[in-house]
């Protein structure tokens, strides 16, 4: 077999079984998040208490990659910090099973030490993707990647579902419980896979052909344009644990299938992850725009109405959103930071980001219990503001003559 295609093939196992370390780890924390807003109210938390723990958990699940890709990028320990942020961001799941009643502040600890693991082994976990993902195609490689990891995202909370069904009582609260206990079983197949993973590819650094001379970033218009345009779309984004709160105190749907609501967003998401995915490679930034302008007006159609087919219609909305925006982010980040510091590049990208949701979250929540109206006009605007920086980045890539998705200019340190 001839070397290049050794190397394909070898990248792209590498991306299926990081795919499948990720479908495991999210049936653990993505199924939490279904029910989690519920929970969090059970347990004694108020509607504005759920959006700032929310937001304050993305906040820290985004800033610290800051320094979690610094790290990386200065000690080359790359596998280190991913297994130490799975271990973490896993296993707090299943200790919200040990909470009291009324225990929603512990509760709220760790759904932040949740988010804290996922900061540690984020940019790590990309940069080791993007080397296998750049002989594949990096629009196509990210995107398979989160195709494996939202189909994770809908079997677990098609589990607790059928969990919930099976074995639940009349209490809720205790019913939530037993889901998150059940949980300990996906977070610990996950932890077994990542250690298999680092056994099986130690350097995954060796797909990526060629390797480039150290070099620094001097920022562009075209990426401020870029980063406004991601900030936005975080800050109008809702957090789905403020949609399943709204669809509990409406009673649109049965308390018990609050689950399959989120289960059916992660499917669609990660769907529209393989389409834009490819649709990134395609045309660029502007498979962002046209995403953004799909997911724009979920807010209207879950947050003012009790119809479920309005909700439900909304909710597609918010996967295709959510999908496109996690694939393509990722494939950009990835096409403009140089190898050499791209876990670096990739905590600074998503600090930004994170800082944004953060501040959204927490407006949002705020709104939800002044109005829901007013949450959803400026969800919705927010992001339809938003495509509007992307058409800016690319008119201003088009002057700078830059290409492909790079709002970064490099300058090479090496002699």
């Amino acid at each position: 077999m001839r070397p290049e295609k050794k190397r394909l093939g070898g990248a792209m196992a590498f991306i299926v079984l990081m795919g499948v370390v990720s479908l495991f780890s999210d049936m653990t924390h993505e199924s939490a998040r279904s029910i989690l807003g519920e929970y969090l109210n059970l347990a004694g938390a108020s509607a504005a208490a759920i959006g700032f723990i929310s937001g304050f958990g993305e906040l820290c699940g985004y800033s610290l990659r800051l320094l979690s890709g610094f790290i990386a990028d200065r000690t080359g320990k790359y596998w280190t910090l991913v297994i130490a942020g799975y271990a973490l961001q896993v296993l707090a799941i299943p200790a919200l099973a040990l909470i009291p009643e009324n225990g929603w502040a512990i509760a709220c600890g760790l759904v932040v030490l949740e988010r804290i693991g996922k900061a540690v082994k984020k940019p790590a976990k990309n940069t080791l993707v993007s080397f296998a993902a750049s002989e594949v195609g990096t629009g196509k490689g990210f995107a398979f990647l989160e195709f494996l990891d939202q189909l994770g995202a809908f079997i677990g909370p098609a589990a607790l579902f059928v969990i919930a069904a099976v074995r639940g009582t009349s209490n809720l609260f205790s019913t939530y419980r037993l889901c998150f206990a059940a949980l300990g079983v996906p977070a610990l197949i996950t932890i077994g896979l990542v250690l298999y993973s680092k056994h099986r590819y130690p350097n995954p650094e060796r797909f990526e052909a060629t390797a480039d001379a150290p070099e620094v970033f001097r920022l562009k218009k075209s990426f401020v344009y870029y980063m406004i345009a991601i900030g936005l779309f975080a800050f109008g984004f809702v957090d789905f644990t403020l949609i399943t709160l709204h669809a509990a105190k409406t009673r649109a749907f049965p308390e018990a299938t609050l689950g399959l609501l989120y289960a059916a967003a992660m499917g669609v998401d990660a769907f529209a992850a393989l389409f834009f995915g490819w649709l990134f490679d395609k045309i660029g930034l502007k498979a962002l725009m046209l995403s953004t302008l799909c997911s724009a007006f979920f807010a209207g159609l879950v947050f003012l109405t009790d119809s479920p087919v309005l909700m439900g219609a909304g909710i597609v909305l918010w996967g295709v959103g959510m999908g496109a925006q996690e694939s393509i982010m990722k494939a950009a980040v990835s096409s403009i930071v140089p190898r050499s510091m791209r876990s670096t590049g990739f905590g600074i990208f998503e600090t930004g980001f994170g800082v944004m949701w953060f501040l959204g979250s927490w407006l949002m929540g705020a709104l939800y219990e002044l109005g829901p109206g007013w949450m959803a006009l400026i969800s919705t605007s927010v992001q339809l503001a938003s495509i509007a920086f992307y058409a800016l980045c690319i008119r201003q890539r088009g002057r700078e003559g830059s290409a492909g998705v790079d709002g970064v200019e490099s300058r090479n340190l090496s002699p």
